[in-house]
């Protein structure tokens, strides 16, 4: 540990829109503990809502979960790791005895704390504590780069889970953002489709094709129904809408895209609830799900994916990588919808930029 700088530059939130280059003390790790030096990490939509939106509440906060890099150094008692190992971060280990970890589902551990933000620093820094148990190692042939794409994929796929979408079916897929494109890609590498892509944005509709949407459809495209035709079913009708744009008024379209027997799976997170017409899911026997987090297997099964020939993991990623000075601005370019695949983040700056004097949180 004595090789370690006694500072880092970390992007830290102050206030809704506002995210700046502090130096923070470098972390040492406790008991059970890994430090890790970043090497990419991706912008994730509970990013934009954290730290455009103010769910962070309390400035000081470092954001960013969905990383890779290389160990840095070994808390006491860290065993069957070594310090320059390039790891990806997996889930939080839960309480484990719980009945629905017992039942293998443990997003909805009883004894979780929190769900979004949990108080401690993340990965837009140069270097990240993380819980041993949480690590993982890449597959062969899958850069680091690529392997940070692991933890919004195993959000895809536990939506896909949850949906209980299996070959044969017609799928929608509402919002060809990064978990929206996740969940194509995935999709079409199963063998399940026709996929139907929803977006408003012609970058993402793009991205959408490539991926292999059968069809790609603008959002006013899609026919709602009034309360009094609570039987009609939509012309474009399908077995599983997966909705992953977290919006109000995709969330009501979806549920009027469905067959009789349809699911609609909440993948996305919004502020905004929606109102579905109770006569149309008795008389359809319609389902509407939750997805939150991943699978119990979610991370190998992503992993796995991710080190296959026929999942296209470049495409799913912006070719320009964002230093932590230019996370601000990026952070509003995903809000507007400017980026198509996922935006990684790398812990530099830009030439010129300096980090601020910074307070002592991490330390």
């Amino acid at each position: 540990m004595s090789d370690l700088p006694g500072v880092m530059p970390a992007a830290v939130y102050r206030r809704p829109g506002e995210v700046v280059v502090e130096d923070r003390p470098v972390p040492r790790p406790g008991p059970g503990e890994v430090l890790v030096e970043v090497d990419h990490c991706g912008i994730c939509g509970s990013d934009i809502h954290m730290l455009l939106d103010g769910w962070a509440e309390k400035p000081g906060l470092v954001a960013g979960h969905e990383f890779t890099g290389a160990i840095a150094s070994l808390g006491e008692g860290v065993e069957g790791w070594a310090v320059g190992e390039t790891v990806v971060a997996g889930p939080s280990p839960k309480c484990g005895h719980c009945r629905r970890c017992l039942e293998g589902k443990p997003s909805q551990c009883e004894n979780r704390q929190g769900s979004i933000v949990d108080g401690h620093d993340g990965a837009f820094a140069r270097y990240v504590l993380v819980r041993a148990a949480s690590l993982l190692r890449l597959p062969p042939g899958v850069t680091a780069r690529q392997a940070a794409l692991a933890e919004p994929l195993a959000v895809a796929l536990h939506g896909i889970t949850r949906s209980g979408v299996s070959r044969g079916d017609s799928v929608m897929v509402i919002g060809a953002g990064p978990i929206g494109a996740l969940s194509i890609a995935a999709l079409v590498a199963k063998g399940i489709g026709p996929i139907t892509a929803v977006e408003p944005g012609e970058r993402r509709k793009r991205l959408a094709r490539k991926l292999g949407a059968t069809t790609v459809l603008d959002p006013a495209d899609l026919e709602p129904f009034p309360l009094w035709e609570p039987e009609r079913i939509s012309d474009r009708a399908v077995h599983v809408v997966l909705e992953c744009s977290g919006k109000k008024a995709a969330m009501e379209a979806g549920f009027h895209q469905l067959r009789r027997g349809g699911t609609l799976a909440l993948v996305g997170a919004g502020l905004e609830p929606p109102t579905f017409d109770p006569n149309r899911f008795v008389l359809n026997e319609l389902h509407v799900v939750g997805s939150f987090i991943y699978d119990q297997d979610g991370f190998e099964r992503a992993l796995g994916l991710l080190a296959s020939d026929r999942f296209p993991s470049d495409l799913l990623i912006e070719a320009d990588d964002v230093p932590l000075d230019r996370l601000s601005d990026t952070l509003v370019g995903l809000a507007e919808g400017r980026y198509a695949g996922k935006v990684m983040v790398v812990p530099r700056l830009s030439p010129g930029a300096v980090a601020a004097p910074g307070s002592r949180r991490g330390a």
